[in-house]
């Protein structure tokens, strides 16, 4: 209980903020909404007054005069109607763009142990539903602080009329309040739960058209079509449950107001025959009771938009307020440029959530400008040495040292210029070749970009293609062989011209064919560049100046790959179970 009363205060919180950051525009709602009402709700009284002293007097001047009165409040209800929309539209784009720009700027401010927990399907779910609920509360602000004047209004209008007759009109409202507050609880529990459902199918499709070849590879179409069936059914059956409370409250709103035109039309009937009311007053009355079964339904579904937009701030809070583990340190160290990339990692502890120890007290020395390569057994911590280098995790005990600073006391973009990472799985975007090129460096010139295709070996297919640098590539670059993908985001590594090269299993997808083209290039890329290779081929390996060997957590062995290739039936075992594997 404890829990949800935080996520609601969460979601309460966010709301005003939203509304905060468009204060202009919900104020210009608001007050065009108020005009427009005001013409609406005075219209009444004008055809009353045109009627008792214009019709029913035979005065023609007193009814053209109300006519007029008449025309000009059709005019201002027009105009302000015209400036509300405007306005309405305006505070949901705004507000929809702002809610979007804030979710992905702080996805990508955490750290890639949330992105871990939380899949892209959720978080884009959160950017797309559920930031659309939170812009429909914003569009409809305007109507519904004008509709919840109106009713006021025609309640003080009834009254001035004629406060006995009002009396048995307004009895129901307090009704509909005790209601409303019953629909609003129960309401908000089955949004919240249909916006979960949401999220969950969200995350299946993405996850199912990110790994589309996976899924045709294993032919797991059939049962994959099976549990979407089965998760969008999910969805029907939350929708349900809210029509079926929306199908007993909407009529319901609209039915009490009816039984107080039913007591005017008798009670107001008889004191009309009897003379003791006006013919005007009557109509007004009636007219009235029109203008509240309205705006009463139209309240009633704004409180369904309410909900909807606190159970998605609910979710969109989540996300903001989520903090990342990574900090920017308050005073940090500035890191001399450009840097040396002397790398060392000092009795460094680290395990995943479930406790389990990945490296365990290890000690680590790459010198400025050396080639260390890293081999080892599967799941022996080669990738997260990788990660903790670049900052993508904390070390849980030890330091990680970048040119004797400890990560943690230096800026996140400084270690992220220092730092650059090719892995195993690529992953370009939906632009140009030249563009997925110069990503870190969008400054970069034309003959920046072909400089680094060549170091990369990409120079000679991407000349190939049909529009060369400016050949745009399909979704995540899958228009690419593996291997091309792979010269490219080396390119792209080079071009960010790091001081320390990760190279994460980044040749595996590299037909043997052409690997001498990419050893060659990436001999000229490591001369004088400290430089991480983790790889399992010998001839990789064979790059570097000096290899490690991975075992328990810690570092077992060193030496060159010649040296530990006569000296180490481990390391002779491991590259053949590789090879094998």
């Amino acid at each position: 209980m404890g829990e949800h009363d935080a996520q609601r205060r969460a979601a309460w919180r966010f709301v005003r903020a939203v509304v905060r950051s468009q204060s202009a525009g919900v104020v210009g709602a608001a007050v065009s909404g108020l005009l427009w009402q005001a013409g609406a709700v005075s219209a009444p009284l004008m055809v009353k007054n045109a009627v008792d002293h214009g019709v029913l007097k035979r005065d023609h001047h007193t009814l053209l005069v109300w006519l007029g009165a008449l025309l000009a409040v059709g005019l201002l209800e027009m105009t302000a109607g015209a400036v509300r929309h405007l306005y309405a539209v305006r505070n949901r784009a705004r507000s929809d763009a702002r809610v979007r720009d804030a979710i992905f700027a702080h996805a990508l401010r955490l750290d890639a142990s949330y992105h871990d927990r939380v899949g892209p399907g959720e978080l884009m779910s959160r950017a797309s539903s559920d930031s659309e609920h939170v812009a429909r509360m914003m569009d409809s602000i305007g109507h519904t602080i004008g509709y919840v004047l109106t009713v006021v209004a025609v309640a003080v209008v009834l009254l001035v009329i004629d406060w006995r007759l009002a009396i048995v009109v307004l009895i129901p409202l307090p009704l509909i309040s005790l209601a409303g507050l019953a629909y609003s609880r129960r309401y908000h529990a089955r949004t919240e739960r249909l916006q979960e459902t949401w999220g969950r199918a969200a995350t299946l499709v993405e996850e199912s058209i990110a790994g589309i070849r996976v899924v045709k590879g294993i032919g797991a179409g059939r049962p994959l079509a099976g549990e979407f069936r089965s998760r969008s059914s999910a969805i029907v059956g939350r929708a349900l449950d809210i029509a079926r409370l929306d199908a007993v409250f909407m009529p319901t709103l609209e039915f009490l107001p009816l039984l107080g035109l039913l007591g005017v039309l008798w009670l107001g009937g008889r004191r009309v025959i009897a003379g003791d009311l006006t013919v005007g007053s009557f109509l007004a009355f009636n007219a009235y009771i029109a203008y509240l079964v309205w705006p009463l339904r139209v309240l009633g579904q704004r409180v369904t938009t309410l909900q909807k937009a606190v159970g998605a701030s609910a979710r969109i809070a989540e996300v903001l307020e989520a903090e990342p583990k990574l900090r920017e340190p308050r005073h940090p160290i500035e890191l001399e440029r450009p840097a040396r990339g002397d790398v060392r990692l000092a009795g460094v502890q680290f395990g995943h959530e479930d406790g389990r120890p990945v490296l365990d007290g290890l000690d680590l020395h790459v010198a400025p400008g050396e080639s260390l390569a890293l081999v080892g057994p599967t799941g022996s911590g080669k990738s997260t040495i990788a990660g903790l280098l670049a900052r993508l995790y904390d070390p849980d005990g030890g330091a990680v040292l970048l040119d004797g600073h400890n990560v943690r006391d230096l800026r996140l973009s400084d270690v992220r210029r220092a730092v650059a990472l090719v892995f195993e799985e690529t992953f370009l975007f939906t632009d140009t070749v030249k563009e997925n090129i110069r990503f870190a460096r969008p400054d970069a010139g034309d003959d920046e970009v072909e400089r680094a295709a060549v170091l990369a070996g990409a120079a000679e297919f991407i000349a190939d293609l049909p529009d060369g640098y400016e050949t745009a590539l399909g979704e995540r670059g899958f228009s690419l062989s593996g291997g091309q993908r792979q010269r490219v985001a080396i390119a792209r590594a080079i071009l960010a011209d790091p001081a320390v090269l990760v190279l994460d299993d980044a040749t595996s997808a590299v037909d043997a064919t052409k690997e001498h083209e990419i050893r060659a290039a990436l001999t000229t890329v490591m001369e004088g560049r400290t430089t991480l290779v983790i790889a399992h081929r010998p001839a990789t390996i064979a790059l570097a100046d000096r290899v490690a060997v991975l075992d328990g957590g810690r570092i077992v062995e060193e030496g060159t790959h010649g040296e530990l290739l006569r000296a180490s039936p481990r390391y002779r075992a491991l590259l053949a179970l590789e090879a094998v594997a």
